[in-house]
């Protein structure tokens, strides 16, 4: 094998190299009969963290407007009760965070299409603990949304 050829195969990616030994892991959320592409596909990692950095700043906003005494610790622990409050309302409700609607993303349950109470809630406390969110499947879902039986989609 030449050399050029083993780092390619490296700098792609293991699912490049899997692809590459002739296994046909399909589309992400093929699994979980989701499109390819288009309204109802996965969505991808760039959108998901856009949304995420546009609803914790408008988090850490309101909690400096709450604290008037500048940014420091408290102001930070303030977001991320607020980030728990937001995420939990507004994705139980109407299944989506203002980051999420910006960036056409949507969280839907598995089984109903849309995420119950108890689910949301248990998401919401998985994606405050921050690591279950950085552990993903090969459909690009995060441990949070597998536990909690939802997937984030594109609208």
């Amino acid at each position: 094998m030449d050399n050029r050829q083993a780092i390619g195969s490296w700098l792609s990616g293991p699912r490049a190299a899997i692809e590459e030994s002739g296994a046909d892991l399909g589309h992400r959320g093929e699994q979980l009969g989701l499109p390819a592409e288009g309204p109802g596909s996965i969505a991808r990692p760039g959108r998901r963290i856009g949304a995420l950095a546009v609803d914790w700043a408008l988090c850490l906003l309101i909690a400096y407007g709450l604290l008037t005494d500048g940014y420091n610790q408290a102001t930070g622990n303030w977001a991320l009760l607020i980030f728990f409050v937001l995420s939990a309302l507004t994705v139980g409700t109407v299944g989506f965070t203002p980051g999420k609607r910006l960036f056409g993303l949507r969280v839907v349950d598995l089984a109903t299409g849309r995420p119950n109470a108890l689910r949301t809630l248990l998401r919401s406390v998985l994606l405050c603990l921050a690591l279950p969110a950085l552990i993903w499947d090969r459909d690009g879902r995060g441990l949070h949304d597998r536990l909690a039986r939802t997937v984030e989609v594109r609208i």
